[in-house]
């Protein structure tokens, strides 16, 4: 059998399901019952020779199914393993694993999307979502509208695009004039800074907005801000504010800086990539009251939704703002025949032509499990965030920097002999210390700046990590970190 009928058989297709299934079942039931490694860890120069080397061995006479077999495993035992409960790193989830299996067959199938006919269900399916988002958000679902896109950076992107296009009139077709300025929360994600350069505003025009001491913006110094940069002949392209802001997971007040948005008459943008799924517990939502009043808000599935990567969705209280983001005529792509269906054609509203059917790991899960699956693992991550936060703040050798919000908690080791250590010294001890943990593959958390300090950060992204493992997160720490001595 020649290589193209092998790569289209669907026998073939049907043989190597069977092995896929049996290989991931077994991984899953390892990893989620916290067996092995978190992170398996090697260097990359030697990964990426491993890698090359595997793609040019193709040649030999080992069976089809025994090769894949082979590979699957060297992917399943090379990487990073979210599932196991000891990983509490990045705001990357350990996703449903049913929704996994809704994404695969748009994968096998090739939906995509940019034009309604070359995904009639898959457009379907990214309306309902967004179309359930904007209602969870407090917007009427018939006023509002927006678009799924890959990843919470091009979603920022996208909607400061339509803010810059709305707020400045006739920039997308004459540039953008150089007294525009983008007004931010000093802790959002460094997409928005980029933002900021791509747009032509430059990242210098990108200004920090004032912080409290809980690291929210500060809603009467942001007026004063505001008044100063119009006083000076400033315009204001958007202010974005956070819900939460990624060093710590801090909730900003959206009611007060709505309330200075609306004054000023200036867009606001809610960047809730990581705290938008908030709204789905009853328990916590009220940390988004206000979140109605914003003109675009991004939300990220992949995020605390507990969807694979990537679905992230940009989303508008006016759905015809959608239409501003890009001013373009493609009449061999979009039919200017039926004007009408251009209301479901996604390449009109995001950067990408040709779009993954980002919905189907979302809208699977939520059809077969309703809300309340999202609202108990908000829930439960939360409450880990804080049994987290009450362990380290109960323990006298490490040093807890805020009381969480959400499921992010920063901290510092300090062990009795560094004490009195000062804060170089305590850096490099972080530092060092992060390193030798998630190496051992005992557990995963990463780093953070706080104050220009070098701190430890940890994110429970993984609703079967229990307070038993945050423990032995504590324990670890302490054993790993007695064997650092600085000279």
């Amino acid at each position: 059998m020649s290589p193209i009928d092998e790569a289209w058989s669907a026998d073939r297709f049907a043989e190597l399901a069977a092995v896929w299934r049996e290989e991931l079942t077994a991984h899953l039931a390892s990893v989620l019952a916290g067996q092995g490694p978190v992170l398996n860890w090697d260097e990359p120069a030697e990964n990426v020779r491993a890698a090359a080397r595997i793609m040019n061995q193709q040649g030999d006479d080992e069976a089809v199914a025994g090769r894949f077999r082979r590979l699957l495993a060297r992917i399943l035992q090379s990487g990073q393993n979210l599932h196991h409960p000891g990983y509490i790193g990045h705001q990357v989830p350990a996703s449903t694993p049913l929704a996994a299996l809704f994404d695969a067959v748009g994968a096998v199938t090739n939906q995509v999307m940019a034009t309604y006919e070359m995904g009639p269900w898959a457009t379907a399916v990214d309306c309902a979502v967004v179309s359930a988002l904007c209602e969870k958000i407090g917007w009427r679902p018939e006023i509002a509208g927006g678009i799924l896109t890959s990843g919470g950076s091009l979603a920022n992107l996208t909607a400061l695009l339509t803010a810059r296009n709305v707020s400045i009139p006739g920039c997308w077709e004459t540039g953008i004039p150089d007294d525009v300025v983008l007004v931010t929360h000093p802790d959002a994600h460094y997409s928005i800074s980029r933002s900021g350069g791509i747009l032509g505003t430059g990242t210098q025009q990108v200004i920090r907005a004032p912080l409290t001491e809980q690291r929210r913006i500060a809603p009467d110094r942001l007026d004063r801000q505001i008044g100063a940069l119009k006083g000076d002949g400033r315009r204001i392209m958007a202010v974005v504010s956070c819900a939460c802001a990624t060093p710590i997971g801090a909730f900003d007040d959206l009611i007060a800086v709505a309330d200075v948005c609306s004054k000023h008459e200036i867009w606001l943008h809610v960047d809730a990539a990581h705290g938008g799924s908030t709204l789905m517990s009853l328990r916590h939502r009220h940390k988004l009251n206000g979140i109605e009043r914003a003109d675009s808000v991004v939300w990220d599935a992949h995020k605390m939704l507990f969807v694979p990567a990537l679905c992230a969705a940009v989303l508008y209280k006016r759905r015809e703002h959608r239409f501003e983001t890009f001013r373009q005529d493609a009449p061999y792509l979009f039919d200017p025949s039926d004007p009408g269906i251009a209301e479901y054609d996604s390449g009109i509203s995001t950067i990408e032509c040709t779009k993954r059917a980002l919905g189907f790991g979302l809208w699977g899960v939520w059809s077969l499990f309703g809300e309340q699956l999202f609202e108990q693992i908000v829930d439960r991550t939360f409450e880990r965030g804080h049994q987290l936060w009450q362990l380290l703040h109960d323990a006298d050798d490490f040093e807890v920097l805020h009381e969480p919000e959400c499921n992010i908690v920063v901290f510092r080791h300090i062990p009795a002999r560094l004490a009195g250590a000062c804060d170089e010294v305590l850096d490099r001890y972080q530092f060092e210390l992060r390193t030798r943990l998630i190496r051992s593959g005992d557990f995963y958390i990463v780093q953070a700046m706080l104050n220009n300090r070098s701190t430890l950060r940890a994110v429970i992204m993984n609703p079967l990590t229990t307070e038993a493992h945050l423990r032995g997160l504590l324990k670890a720490i302490r054993q790993h970190g007695e064997q650092i001595r600085f000279e």
